[in-house]
């Protein structure tokens, strides 16, 4: 079969080895790592626009290596093919392998957030940390002196309170080793994070079942949505994580 997957920039090197095992042809455009940053509703544009631009009548199917990501697939319109989506909370439910594992390590572990080879080289962030709208929107990543230039010193000095509430809970960074990795100097950065924070340091084997079962097929229900020409995405809060519109 030939196919077209359109994902987020961080799994470069997971769906290049996949794809590399496929038997499928696989055409890819990664996107940038960076729409986690704008929000929902343009994160939501920018995906459905490089739905729009594939020619369906050359694939069997458009595959998105996306998740739920706070919600932005939710109102994704397939075009002229059908378009399959991992059931995935978000990006570590497919480094992870299944949404079942992410809910158990997610609930065992209070208080982490995660670091991969794609997080850590695709341009320096602080995992999840650096996709909170409010820090990206106000410059709350800027020093105190230049919030203060900004914003006057009693904003900035209020700004850098309330990142710190947000931040707060936070206590360990969990390197997801995928086996791609060339060496050791991934797991090296994020320990380095972890000790510079005075955080816990946890590292815990990947599996790449999930991303390989999307790009060779065919594409369980109870591991991906396919969703035929036309139909749109909704959030399904249930176990199923995301679902077809009800309203269509």
């Amino acid at each position: 079969m030939r196919m077209k997957l359109i994902s987020c920039e961080i799994f470069y090197r997971e769906f290049c080895a996949a794809i590399a095992r496929s038997v499928n042809t696989i055409e890819v455009e990664f996107l940038t790592k960076g729409l986690h940053d704008v929000g929902a509703p343009d994160m939501l544009a920018r995906i459905q626009a490089a739905v729009d631009r594939v020619e369906g009548s050359r694939y069997h199917a458009v595959l998105l290596g996306y998740g739920l990501c706070n919600n932005g697939v939710v109102g994704l319109t397939a075009g002229d093919t059908q378009l399959v989506i991992p059931r995935a909370h978000d990006c570590i439910t497919l480094f992870l392998g299944s949404k079942e594992r992410y809910l158990d390590y997610f609930q065992g572990h209070p208080g982490v957030f995660f670091e991969t080879t794609g997080w850590l080289e695709r341009g320096e962030s602080d995992g999840e940390l650096s996709q909170l709208a409010l820090g990206k929107k106000l410059g709350i990543t800027a020093s105190f002196d230049e919030l203060t230039a900004r914003y006057g010193e009693d904003n900035a000095r209020y700004l850098q309170e309330e990142l710190g509430r947000l931040t707060s809970h936070y206590r360990q960074i969990t390197f997801i080793e995928m086996g791609v990795e060339p060496d050791l100097s991934f797991e090296s950065r994020a320990r380095e994070k972890a000790e510079s924070r005075a955080w816990k340091f946890e590292k815990q084997r990947g599996d790449s079942g999930l991303i390989q079962r999307l790009v060779d097929g065919p594409w369980d229900e109870s591991e991906f949505l396919v969703v035929p020409p036309g139909r749109t995405v909704a959030a399904d809060y249930n176990s199923g994580i995301i679902c077809l519109s009800a309203t269509e």
